[in-house]
């Protein structure tokens, strides 16, 4: 979910809410404690250099149950941040502690922002010998492969 799209639903939001992967609720005390823009440059493992940018919230939730961040005050934050830092209108991944901090992707179901996983990836597959998918194998084949190989009990071996 892009920058503008979040900036999008939040006028028309009454209540903010956060929806981790398996659907329970981030607590309501919740607070966005950082907005930024993350640049990393990196090689991948077949040798290409790499340059993403991303925006980052950091979700952070604590005993301070007084205050409620809310709609217009994310969207406040947003365009703050917007006019300072100069953030492009990137992709928003979304840090939240759990265990260790963890890293999500950001989707809007509607009436709430929903956090969702994201997986690591091989991005050289075709240097690192990874087929793009796996190959179809006809059992028929195997079976006829395999006809003159040495199977249990048949005193080969």
């Amino acid at each position: 979910m892009y920058l503008s799209e979040i900036k999008s639903q939040l006028p028309s939001l009454s209540q903010l809410t956060f929806l981790l992967p398996d659907g329970t609720s981030v607590p309501a005390h919740f607070h966005i404690t950082e907005i930024g823009q993350v640049n990393k440059k990196f090689i991948d493992c077949g040798g290409t250099i790499r340059d993403v940018k991303s925006i980052n919230f950091q979700l952070w939730e604590d005993g301070d149950y007084d205050h409620r961040l809310g709609a217009k005050k994310l969207l406040d934050i947003i365009e703050l941040s917007e006019r300072v830092l100069g953030l492009e209108d990137l992709d928003v991944e979304v840090e939240y502690q759990g265990d260790t901090v963890g890293k999500y992707g950001l989707e809007f179901n509607g009436a709430a922002f929903v956090l969702t996983k994201k997986m690591t990836d091989c991005l050289a597959k075709d240097k690192c010998g990874i087929p793009a998918q796996k190959p179809k194998v006809r059992l028929s084949e195997l079976q006829a492969a395999s006809a003159g190989c040495c199977t249990p009990n048949s005193g080969c071996c």
